[in-house]
């Protein structure tokens, strides 16, 4: 059997680390040529912890890498072979786990190190040690609960914000939000520009754009996606896609077999 293309394991965080870790997954990439993506933006910050040969994401050349959200789908290419365990972050987790105001990763690839020193690269060291992916995934995640739980702590207006976000599908109004904490509109965008990175509208429309692509993936119907997840039409929605995932709602819906692709 060919160990050619990917494979992935997937396990669910632990308790301690799931207010900060929305998915952990165990990886293994080769390719008998390089292939390039388009990665949606989404609603965490991806950190990779990669070892093997390096790969290009966001116009850099890395290996173990992360960065903030963004507002925008980022390019990667990867030759391979490259192993390792990615994590996605929430924007809490990712504030305690690199101490830096999460504006200034918006739209960035980093190396890990840049932001985590010696440790990341401690930890690469042990994952490419560890040989069953259970182990890795194990081991990934007490690090990082660990690494977090000494990270500097958060006021809780902020993940309220965002809880309520995520809760409506990013359809709740910042002018509402900013009056159930009694903020003004302006220091609401400060704290999600500390905290998460973009600007609550923002925030929401990445939002919106995640329960689009989840609702297609299930099989909805493309205008009953559009009026759920609060875009004003079709071609709202399309521009959307275009915009934050490079691709359509119609690449992204499963079609029947034998059915016409869309445009």
């Amino acid at each position: 059997m060919s160990d050619l293309g990917p494979v992935m394991v997937e396990a669910a965080p632990s308790a301690g680390l799931r207010p900060y870790v929305t998915r952990l997954c165990a990886f293994r990439e080769h390719y008998a040529a390089p292939v390039t993506r388009s990665e949606a933006a989404e609603p965490g910050a991806v950190l990779v912890l990669a070892f093997g040969a390096p790969m290009e994401a966001g116009g850099r050349r890395v290996t173990a890498f992360t960065g903030g959200l963004g507002d925008r789908f980022t390019v990667t290419r990867t030759a391979g072979p490259i192993e390792g365990v990615e994590a996605v972050l929430t924007p809490f987790g990712a504030r305690r786990l690199y101490g830096v105001p999460m504006r200034h990763l918006t739209n960035l690839v980093v190396p890990v190190g840049d932001l985590l020193g010696p440790w990341a690269g401690l930890v690469v060291e042990r994952l490419a040690g560890t040989s069953s992916w259970r182990e890795r995934l194990a081991l990934t995640d007490r690090l990082l609960r660990e690494r977090i739980a000494a990270g500097p702590p958060l006021r809780p207006e902020v993940p309220w914000a965002w809880a309520r976000l995520l809760e409506s599908g990013g359809r709740v109004s910042v002018s509402s939000l900013a009056e159930e904490l009694g903020w003004s509109h302006r220091h609401l965008v400060a704290r999600f520009h500390d905290h998460v990175g973009l600007p609550p509208k923002t925030a929401a429309r990445v939002i919106r754009f995640a329960r689009a692509r989840r609702l297609l993936r299930s099989g909805a119907p493309l205008a009953e996606v559009a009026a759920a997840c609060g875009f004003y039409d079709q071609a709202h929605m399309n521009r959307e896609f275009r915009a934050l995932g490079d691709t359509t709602p119609g690449q992204i819906r499963p079609r029947p077999a034998g059915a016409a692709s869309a445009s």
